[in-house]
């Protein structure tokens, strides 16, 4: 999926349009897993296992591979992707899950790899760099300068914004369900219909890969 990695000679730079589309795409996708138990979880989510089809739809792979690889924890907690209360990669709760989401929103928002802001001067991740910034006031400096001719969509902007923090809170009890996730992002995007919840077209399981 190409995300903060969108610039450069002969990329095209995804619209605001686009992105709030994969968010909503990614975020069904999401819910549906959730919707198969309260165990259920996909335990590893990030940006190169959202895949975009010709039409640029959202579609969410490798579902249940993290219990069975069980990458062993990294310095950087997967690139900055991992909720910080997970010790064990093979053990991913739901809520961890919707950390991750948030994440990834603000990936799209911000044009900004999980990894580069690990990577700075002052050592701090995504969600941390974007809650500093907006405590600040300086809410336009977070967003991806290409998002910023779009400024009919800016409260959009804005709203998808908080909801991207309000996944990535330190605490899972903090954040919300990916339910309350998905209606949020609709509302948001004003969308026009609600995907049937026995629709699982936002999900590739591992072994389409």
């Amino acid at each position: 999926m190409v995300t903060s990695g969108n610039k450069g000679g002969g990329r095209t730079p995804l619209s605001w349009e686009i992105r709030s589309s994969i968010a909503l795409g990614v975020a069904r996708g999401i819910e549906y897993l959730h919707g198969q138990g309260d165990s259920a979880s996909h335990g590893n989510i990030k940006s190169s296992n959202v895949l975009l089809t010709k039409s640029l739809e959202a579609r969410v792979s490798d579902f249940g591979l993290a219990p069975l690889v069980g990458l062993p924890s990294t310095p950087n907690r997967v690139a900055g992707y991992r909720a910080p209360e997970v010790t064990d990669p093979r053990r991913v709760s739901q809520k961890a899950d919707v950390y991750s989401f948030g994440v990834l929103l603000l990936e799209l928002l911000t044009g900004k790899a999980p990894s580069h802001a690990l990577l700075n001067e002052e050592g701090v991740d995504l969600p941390r760099w974007v809650q500093s910034t907006v405590k600040e006031e300086w809410t336009s400096e977070v967003f991806d300068v290409e998002l910023l001719r779009y400024q009919n969509v800016e409260e959009e902007m804005v709203q998808l914004l908080q909801l991207a923090v309000d996944c990535a809170a330190q605490y899972p009890d903090k954040r919300p369900t990916m339910s309350e996730v998905t209606k949020r992002i609709e509302e948001l995007c004003g969308a026009s219909r609600v995907a049937d919840g026995s629709n699982p077209d936002h999900v590739h399981g591992s072994e389409s890969l």
